[in-house]
């Protein structure tokens, strides 16, 4: 629920104050209200809508049509229309015979057309109204107004039913009720109208609802659901007064976004509870909603609010409630960094950068006044959103790319001017003069620097057309014209205009012709030698791989012999590379392919009878030179690095203009230049580079012929800045000779790590700092050794990566070297302090830690001696100390002293240990009395209490003749005891266990005399004793039951058996026999048999058997135990 810009107001206050909302219906807004419910986290909005619908006034009773036409040819799929009223009620949903929508589509043309129709307008219409289309990411929507005006005053009828009828034709459910009709001022009726229209309602409300069924059907009423809503307000015809409130909510409340406003009720009962609630949510106490309660009056303050706080409030107390709605207003957005005019030449990147004051704002682009974006600009143009940052880029920029371009926002706009210059074209190697004979080839060859270049060559002023004799070649930045079979036609001035550059090469093609004069006498030989375009010192210069022909007119009669050569050796001339054409008056030296070897002193000697004449000349070859070398990084930096390599060995002849640098990533094939003008120097500083990611740099040197070859690659370098200092130096210990130095790491690491830290130290006072480790440590902390006692040094650290040394982190104060005195101090743990006791046989292990400086003495005593036990280990250390006994014995017992003395000061801490064992049997056990069913047992404490205080005694009872013992007491706490309900006519047996913290004593004490319980009163005679064959087989009484079990819970199977003798038990899970596992307990208590399984787990399961056997056979049964494992309520409603 956002407002537009232009409705917002500055608040000068941080408290937004309420405004009160108008009495229209909450589904309508006014005009300049941005219609509430639209997402902001839609796409941006596009100009998808051709013709929008327009506000119009609609007349109440008629039909009236809106229209909405949307263009879907840069759409990949067909759009969603939604027509809405007010904020979020959707219309398509209230289809029906008052609503009526419709869509085409133009195959033609690609446009959707939609329209929605309102069929017999109400006054219930009238409002604020969106329609939104929408397709896939992207999205537009506008807004228009329906007013509702009457018909004429004479054309209505004043029919009360009519009001309460619903809007629509569709029966009884087809749209809403609408009661706007009673709102309406209505003149007084005349007299002859009939009132029943108006007393109906009065019939209504003194009828008894049994009869309002009859009284609609009689009047015509046919809505009974609509008529009850109706009578149940006519009885609440007053509103009633809030009980709860004095003062209830606003209706609306308006707010500036980032600010706080304040929502206040009075409550009639200032002890009565009170809720809030947004959007029918409860809200809790935090730092964004905080409520306040002062007297009668509650008040809710909200923080900081943001779009998620546009919604509806309740205040609830009680049974009651008031409501109001807030709405957040959104500032305008604003560029808080303007564009840069920015000067390029063609082919170049440029980017237009703009800063706005909030995330995620929409930012439109336009050139020249039109509109820049995704689906218009193609590859030319792409946009790019950083945080706050928009950037619009143009990939190579063009004559056409030149004009304003403009940023706007919601609040405010910037503007740049792009200059685009054409990129100068440089001449590597320009073209030459040639003079050649006819049927000869002539070659015209130019190098620039652009590979992309096209041109075209001019003869006097007309262009070239390839043919049969002439051709036109481009390879890379080499341009060549070549005229084979030379005419006379053929000369002339020959010219190369690149195409977009005003430049052109021009060179002049002359053409040789061979005359020959008769002299009948002898004329000596002459040699007429051209050198055109070279020194006085007949110095040729030719570029290495070009053809060299030089044609030397020669003069004499008779025909005089010529002889071409190079230094000493004569040139002969057969067919090769380096060869000598010779004809009448003409000898051409010709180089194919010139290279380096060609380079040296030539000369030419024609001789004849009347005499002899010669020439030297200098072939001088040049190229481009060979490649740098030894090209390395020698510094990084942050963002940059500099390079230096050597010139190139051999320089092609001509000296080095300068260089160009490429660069790329390791890994990649993609080389990147760094300059396009000659850089002179060999050592150059790269910039603009990524911390963190390797690179590798090459060369190339630059002459007057051309560009040589790349340089080999120099070593992958990484550019990165050393790190920040490290952190937190402080002093850990001191001592005479040394210091104990800790720290954290630099809060600024970087991609080059750290390696480790150096430690650096002097005497306060100088400047002479010592390194006190050889190599880098890699810890936190370090002692520096070997200092002068009494001396103030101070210390710093840096830390070391491959960048270099980071600044370094020094002690603010410096730190006098001497052993800091430190008072004696034991740490006793706390479960120490109380007295430890011990089970004979277990292990005692005590560390306790103590302090003091310089060492202190570390001293043990048992009982106020000196501690000489060999059986009781002690190790002490620079902190603590261990006192350790492998196996106790009751001799360990007793009071130990620690005492740790520096000096004349000192401390110690006593430790209690006690070691315990089971007691032994009581003494003295007997018989005291015995009366009716009782008897009375008496004994002395055992001679043994095991070393600790006896807790109680066992006492059992054993009949003479089964021998069982059956426990009578647990726990009794004294010597004596009486046992009750004994069977008459049995002798019993007594024995007594001891007990203390171990448990009971391994043996009893068995009483000296039994007790007999005689059968007072009766003479009985017993007929002999017949001794009864009482040998059986096995046989289970009870079976075991199949049981299911929750797993971690302790369990048990019972069953029963008899046979005699006492028949063998064994268990078995799973036809495997149960061995001595702690995990169960077998017992036999007379016949019954239990097997307890401690906390099962689900490998527990299985089937379980018991036999049971003896010499006169073996019974068998068996059940099946399940483990279930169950879920806990978390888990499951995860699930």
């Amino acid at each position: 629920m956002c407002l537009s810009p232009h409705s917002e107001k500055p608040a000068e206050e941080e408290d937004a104050q309420p405004t009160v909302a108008s009495n229209e219906p909450r589904d309508e807004l006014p005009p300049d209200e941005i219609v509430p419910g639209e997402d902001p986290q839609l796409s941006q909005l596009t100009g998808l809508f051709v013709s929008k619908p327009e506000s119009a006034t609609a007349t109440k009773g008629k039909d009236i049509t809106f229209v909405a036409k949307v263009d879907s040819s840069n759409l990949t799929r067909k759009p969603n229309m939604k027509w809405l009223k007010g904020k979020w009620l959707d219309l398509c949903s209230k289809a029906g015979k008052h609503l009526q929508f419709k869509e085409t589509y133009d195959r033609n043309t690609k446009i959707y057309t939609y329209e929605m129709s309102i069929i017999k307008v109400v006054d219930g219409d009238a409002g604020g109204y969106r329609c939104e289309v929408t397709s896939k990411d992207k999205c537009d929507s506008c807004t228009f107004e329906v007013s509702v005006q009457a018909v004429q005053e004479e054309q209505q009828q004043h029919n009360i039913l009519e009001a309460f009828k619903r809007s629509g034709d569709a029966g009884e459910d087809a749209g809403d009720l609408d009661f706007s009709a009673l709102l309406k001022k209505r003149e007084k009726k005349n007299k002859e109208m009939p009132k029943e229209e108006v007393d109906v309602w009065e019939i209504l409300k003194e009828a008894r609802p049994c009869d309002y069924e009859k009284i609609a059907f009689e009047y015509g009423i046919t809505d009974l659901r609509g008529m009850l809503k109706r009578l149940k307000k006519m009885r609440k015809v007053e509103p009633k007064k809030s009980d709860a409130f004095l003062k209830k909510l606003d209706p609306a409340y308006s707010v500036d976004k980032g600010r706080r406003i304040q929502l206040s009720v009075e409550v009639a009962d200032p002890n009565a509870p009170i809720k809030w609630l947004k959007n029918g949510q409860e809200i809790k106490p935090s730092a964004k909603y905080v409520f306040e309660s002062v007297g009668n009056k509650r008040t809710l303050t909200i923080n900081k609010c943001n779009l998620s706080d546009d919604a509806a409030y309740e205040c609830v107390v009680g049974e009651e409630k008031c409501f109001t709605e807030v709405f957040v207003k959104e500032p305008p957005v604003t560029i808080t960094k303007l564009l840069d005019d920015v000067h390029t030449v063609v082919g170049e990147k440029v980017e237009f950068e703009v800063e706005v004051s909030e995330e995620g704002a929409n930012v439109k682009w336009m050139k020249d006044g039109v509109e820049l974006n995704r689906e218009t600009a193609g590859s030319k143009y792409r946009f790019k959103k950083d945080g706050k940052r928009h950037i619009l880029i143009i990939n190579e920029a063009t004559k056409e790319d030149i004009g304003m371009y403009y940023a706007f926002t919601n609040g405010g706009e910037s503007k740049a001017e792009l200059e685009v210059e054409d990129k100068e074209l440089e001449v590597l190697q320009s073209i030459a003069d040639l003079t050649v004979k006819a049927a000869e080839q002539a070659v015209f060859k130019c190098e620039v620097s652009d590979e992309k270049v096209t041109g075209k060559w001019f003869k006097d002023g007309v262009e070239v057309k390839p043919s049969d004799r002439i051709k036109m070649t481009h390879i890379g930045r080499t341009h060549k014209l070549t005229i084979n079979d030379v005419k006379p036609t053929d000369a002339g001035d020959y010219t190369f205009v690149p195409d977009g550059y005003a430049l052109s090469l021009s060179a002049k093609l002359n053409f040789l012709e061979i005359k020959i004069d008769y002299v009948p006498r002898q004329e000596p030989p002459k040699i007429h030698l051209d050198t055109t375009g070279s020194s006085s010192k007949n110095i040729i210069t030719v570029v290495a791989g070009n053809k060299l022909r030089l044609d030397v007119e020669i003069t004499g009669d008779p025909a005089p012999t010529v002889c071409w050569m190079k230094g000493d050796n004569v040139l002969s001339e057969a067919e090769g590379r380096v060869r000598v054409e010779t004809r009448k008056t003409l000898s051409s030296f010709v180089i194919e392919g010139a290279e380096k070897e060609d380079e040296g002193h030539y000369s030419i000697t024609v001789t004849n009878p009347a005499g002899e004449d010669k020439a030297e000349l200098f072939v001088k070859i040049v190229d481009v030179p060979n490649p740098p070398e030894n090209v390395k990084c020698i510094s990084v930096g942050e963002d940059s690095s500099t390079i230096t390599w050597d010139p190139p060995a051999f320089d092609g002849g001509v000296p080095v203009k300068g260089y160009l640098m490429e660069r790329k990533k390791v890994g990649s094939s993609r080389w990147t230049k760094l300059n396009f003008d000659v850089y002179e120097s060999t050592t150059y500083e790269a910039k603009k580079m990524i911390e963190g990611v390797l690179y590798e740099m090459r060369v190339f040197a630059v002459n007057g012929i051309g560009i040589s070859q790349p340089s080999a690659s120099s070593k992958p370098f990484m550019p990165i800045a050393p790190t920040s200092e490290p952190t937190r130096l402080t002093v850990d210990d001191v001592t005479d000779s040394t210091c104990a130095l800790k720290w954290r790491p630099p809060e600024k690491v970087g991609a080059g790590g750290i390696d480790g830290y150096i430690i650096e130290y002097c005497k306060e006072g100088s400047d002479q700092w010592v390194q006190a480790n050889e190599t880098p440590v890699e810890k936190n902390q370090y002692r520096v050794k070997g200092l002068p006692v009494g001396e103030k040094m101070l210390f710093r650290v840096v830390a070391v990566n491959i960048a270099g040394r980071s600044p370094p982190a020094t002690l603010s104060q410096a730190v006098t070297i001497r052993e800091i005195m430190e008072n004696p101090k034991i740490r006793l743990p706390r479960q120490l302090r109380t007295k430890l006791i011990r089970v004979v046989g277990e292990k005692v292990n005590l560390v306790i830690p103590f302090q003091g400086k310089p060492r202190p003495v570390v001293t043990w005593f048992k009982d106020g001696v000196l501690l000489e036990d060999k059986t009781v280990g002690i190790r002490t250390s620079e902190v603590d100390t261990i006192l350790f006994i492998r196996s106790t014995e009751r001799a360990h017992s007793g009071k130990y002293t620690l005492s740790v003395q520096i000096e004349n000061m000192s401390d110690s801490a006593d430790i209690h240990i006690q070691i315990v064992e089971k007691p032994g049997p009581p003494i003295s056990v007997h018989v005291t009395d015995v009366w009716g069913f009782n008897a009375a047992l008496e004994w002395k404490p055992p001679k043994d209490d095991g070393n600790c205080e006896i807790i109680g005694y066992c006492i059992q009872k054993a009949d003479l003749k089964t021998k069982e013992w059956f426990t009578v007491y647990e726990h009794n706490r004294r010597p004596s005891c009486t046992v009750s309900d004994l069977v008459m006519g049995n002798e019993y047996s007594f024995r007594v266990f001891s007990e203390n913290i171990c448990g009971h004593s391994d043996e009893a004490g068995i009483s000296k005399n039994t007790a007999v319980i005689s059968k007072t009163g009766l003479d009985y005679n017993p007929t002999p004793f017949k001794e009864r064959d009482k040998t059986s087989s096995p046989k289970f009484t009870a079976p075991l039951v199949d049981r299911s079990v929750v797993a971690g819970y302790t369990t048990a199977i019972s069953c029963a058996v008899r046979g005699f003798p006492k028949p063998k038990i064994i268990w078995m899970k799973n036809n495997m026999i149960i061995g001595e596992d702690p995990k169960f307990l077998m017992q036999n208590n007379q016949g019954v048999l239990t097997l307890n399984i401690r906390k099962p787990g689900l490998f527990d399961g299985g089937r379980y058997s018991c036999k049971a056997v003896n010499d006169l056979g073996e019974d068998q049964v068996e059940c099946k135990l399940e483990v279930r494992v169950v879920q806990e309520k978390g888990e499951e409603a995860k699930k």
